[in-house]
């Protein structure tokens, strides 16, 4: 255990979130005084509540994309009894397995997939005290993240940023079983608290000699998913396939979104893809946690880099559009809310 602290604390790709936040806080106030208000970027993205800062409904938000860019989902209310969801889940026509997630939250808390309908009622049974969305599980091959934004006084936006997935995977040697393959892998030991939610049934399993098994399709890098630096994808072709997808979500300049897909080649072609999610202004660069093709300063000067961008557009915006900057108390309110929530789902996000 001291081992693994050790090696956490030495890659700073396992650092907490405020290692890359705090240090910047005095560039953020200098755009915010330069703005002449402190919670400007709220100006950014109309079409979402506080423009995407983390409170806001992800049902609602991935309503915004078109239909046939996104999967089938289906938003449950807190509370919500078993039957009720199951009747939901039959009039969409959706099968299992099935992802549920928490409507409002990040960094893959409470994200699971659900193989059974048991598996269903069980995580209801534990996690039906907020609001969640039940999703059709896409089975592209690939995932990534591909950062995106437009000046709203132009045309045509730009790619910053292509995160590709890496599922956590261990490959068998025909003797060692699941459990000791783990524990060989790097990566895959410094997950053992979420790993053990997910097999600890199956740890005296011995994969064949070659055999590969990925230990969570969930692609978070909370749940051990290895984000990897795509940006030597970025073309004029892949550009103009996410502008045309962003110019069919009215009002949103900024942001992140996350798909499944079959290859860059037919994603250029706008098909075999899904958008899974789309994050505002509280999306960040993930190819900036690619620890092998980067470094911690080159991470936060990514994160300026983006900043920036966000006071361009909301400047933008506040100026041309006349979209009004958010109420300091209002903004501040639902900041303290998703603290609130997030306390609370912390407490159950290993007990799934």
């Amino acid at each position: 255990m001291k081992y693994l602290k050790f090696t956490k604390l030495k890659n700073w790709e396992y650092w907490p979130a405020y290692m890359f936040y705090v240090p910047l806080l005095p560039y953020a106030l200098y755009l915010a005084l330069r703005a002449k208000n402190m919670v400007f970027f709220s100006a950014v993205n109309p079409a979402i509540v506080h423009s995407g800062n983390g409170s806001e409904s992800k049902f609602k938000t991935l309503e915004l994309i078109p239909e046939s860019f996104r999967p089938t989902s289906i938003f449950i209310k807190a509370h919500e009894s078993f039957n009720t969801v199951a009747q939901l889940i039959q009039k969409n026509n959706l099968k299992y397995p099935l992802i549920i997630k928490p409507d409002i939250g990040f960094r893959g808390l409470l994200v699971k997939k659900l193989d059974t309908e048991a598996a269903l009622q069980t995580y209801l049974n534990k996690n039906n005290y907020i609001d969640l969305i039940i999703q059709e599980y896409v089975d592209y091959s690939n995932e990534c993240g591909i950062f995106y934004h437009r000046m709203p006084n132009e045309t045509k936006g730009k790619i910053t940023s292509i995160t590709l997935k890496k599922y956590l995977t261990v490959t068998g040697d025909g003797k060692a079983t699941l459990f000791q393959l783990i524990q060989q892998n790097k990566r895959a030991k410094n997950y053992m608290d979420v790993i053990k939610n997910l097999h600890f049934k199956d740890f005296d399993m011995v994969l064949k000699n070659g055999e590969k098994k990925i230990i969570s399709t969930i692609g978070n890098h909370s749940k051990g998913t290895q984000f990897i630096n795509g940006n030597y994808l970025i073309d004029k072709k892949l550009e103009k396939a996410i502008d045309a997808i962003f110019k069919r979500i009215p009002q949103v300049y900024y942001g992140r979104i996350d798909m499944k897909y079959e290859s860059f080649e037919h994603l250029i072609q706008l098909k075999d893809f899904k958008i899974i999610e789309l994050n505002g202004i509280i999306a960040e660069p993930t190819h900036i946690y690619d620890s092998v093709n980067g470094s911690y300063l080159q991470a936060l000067k990514e994160i300026c880099i983006h900043w920036k961008l966000l006071y361009k557009i909301a400047l933008i915006n506040h100026s041309q559009n006349q979209i009004p900057f958010d109420k300091i108390s209002d903004f501040i309110k639902s900041v303290l809310k998703i603290k609130k929530h997030t306390k609370l789902i912390k407490q159950q996000s290993l007990s799934i």
